[in-house]
């Protein structure tokens, strides 16, 4: 079914709010830290990183229950890393908290931890010190939203995505992979592809916080500027760039799926989830016209859980 209309049970679209103009930078970083009183960190990193009806959620509880807690943990942790880089006006403030972020992470390889999130990583890994570089290596790839927004090239736009999304990938297969040091080789390139699939429904909302994550030769290449981004035109030279974007994250989506280890599909349940549902939703968008850039097409939850549930039962 498509998604024209208010009775659409497929999808949802929510109107981006106006674009924002100048906005007076805060005298002092608001800190968003470990919470005054104790809390549950299981419960903590369930509310922060997969509320109900999310994609995370579904894609969650696709993974058997005793590695759910440590999943959900670092989900947790990219989302208090993403909120930190792509949701903080103040360059300044975020690098504050990223380097707060910085001391916690050497904190928990030192069994010092404060942050509920922290506090669930060092209960559910099972050696804090072996995942204390690519918990770094993750951070790492953060902070490269605070030295640029934009990409020459796709090169350049590689980068990021290993550092981010391949290192978060890397992270979660390696929770229920049989062979977790050779995960690297094929969790990399899924989630490479994974962050390709999230530009495509999110580059109107990522142009409204000032970040486009696409490359500037490929806006060059079919005509389209910045400031139609961030400003909100369509034309047909926008849909053209989009149909290639999201040409191009299909194709990635599919070879990364197939590289994964015959021996590895089985426990990769929450990983091939989130494939599935990128699938789904980059379908939709296309549906759409790529109408990406004043409204978020966002596929509704009980058909998120169809699609995580019957992907994760596809070995």
């Amino acid at each position: 079914m498509g998604i024209r209309g208010s009775a659409s049970h497929d999808a949802r679209i929510a109107r981006l709010p106006p674009r924002p103009g100048p906005r007076a930078r805060s005298s002092a970083p608001r800190r968003t830290f470990p919470p005054p009183k104790a809390v549950n960190f299981d419960d903590y990193c369930l509310q922060k990183a997969a509320p109900p009806g999310s994609s995370t959620y579904y894609a969650l509880r696709q993974a058997s229950a005793s590695r759910q807690p440590l999943i959900a943990a670092l989900f947790a942790l990219r989302r208090e890393l993403e909120e930190t880089a792509k949701e903080t006006s103040d360059p300044a403030v975020g690098r504050t908290k990223l380097a707060w972020w910085q001391k916690e992470l050497a904190a928990l390889a030192g069994g010092t931890q404060a942050h509920p999130v922290t506090q669930a990583l060092a209960h559910h890994l099972d050696d804090v010190k072996a995942a204390y570089p690519t918990l770094q290596a993750l951070l790492a790839g953060f902070e490269m939203d605070f030295e640029q927004a934009r990409y020459l090239d796709f090169a350049n736009l590689r980068r990021y995505m290993e550092g981010v999304g391949g290192t978060f990938a890397t992270l979660v297969a390696r929770v229920s992979a049989r062979e977790p040091d050779a995960a690297v080789r094929w969790a990399v390139p899924l989630g490479n592809a994974l962050m390709l699939a999230q530009f495509v429904p999110e580059i109107g909302n990522d142009a409204r916080h000032g970040r486009i994550y696409i490359p500037i030769d490929e806006l060059q290449r079919y005509n389209v500027t910045a400031a139609d981004l961030i400003n909100r035109r369509y034309s047909d030279e926008f849909t053209e760039l989009m149909q290639f974007q999201t040409t191009r994250a299909r194709e990635a989506l599919t070879a990364a799926l197939n590289a994964i280890p015959a021996s590895e599909r089985r426990g990769q349940r929450t990983l091939r989830s989130l494939a599935a549902l990128s699938f789904a939703l980059l379908d939709e968008v296309e549906r759409e016209r790529f109408q990406v850039l004043h409204q978020q097409i966002v596929l509704t939850p009980v058909r998120k859980l169809w699609i995580a549930w019957r992907a994760a039962r596809r070995a």
